[in-house]
């Protein structure tokens, strides 16, 4: 079996080289390989789809290279983050939007979205206070947060970053929410 491996081994060698720069490099890939092949043996179904399979690994060794040893350019200094004061701003704006628009909700969805959205009740709390199931008030909720989630974004074009919301525009002059 050794021979077998090592007639692999030019080859391999050689496709690494092609894919990665320093010769260290080319040889800890071409180890590690040997040592993935050997350890997960036991998962080569044919001796037939060795050759792929080898391949295969050492594709992902070389992947795996480039992703530790990729360079991450520093940001420039003059970047500025975004006011705060504006997204603070879109937010208490695009929140008195939200009452007309919930207050549209079918009465069955509006309720239990404003126990939880405005008023903070867990579901549980919301269960009891509206005398349902755990489950019907986890349901009421999310059906009130997609129709609020689908009136809003038909009444406003909102721009969203990863801090939350960062601005929006409404499309209708006339819309009842912004």
């Amino acid at each position: 079996m050794l021979n077998h491996w090592q007639s692999h081994k030019d080859r391999l060698r050689s496709y690494i080289g092609k894919r990665v720069d320093t010769p260290a490099a080319i040889d800890d890939i071409l180890q590690e390989v040997y040592l993935k092949a050997h350890t997960h043996l036991h998962q080569l179904r044919n001796n037939g789809s060795l050759n792929g399979w080898l391949y295969r690994i050492a594709h992902n060794a070389i992947m795996d290279h480039h992703r530790q040893h990729r360079s991450h350019n520093e940001l420039p200094d003059d970047l500025a983050a975004p006011q705060t004061d504006d997204a603070e701003q879109a937010h208490r704006e695009l929140a008195q939007c939200l009452v007309p628009l919930i207050d549209e909700l079918p009465l069955r969805y509006r309720v239990p979205l404003q126990l939880a959205e405005l008023q903070g009740l867990s579901q549980q709390q919301i269960a009891d206070h509206l005398g349902l199931t755990l489950s019907g008030a986890k349901s009421r909720v999310q059906r009130g947060r997609q129709q609020l989630r689908q009136r809003l974004t038909a009444c406003c074009d909102i721009e969203v970053g990863r801090g939350g919301v960062l601005d929006y525009h409404p499309k209708d002059p006339d819309c009842r929410g912004c």
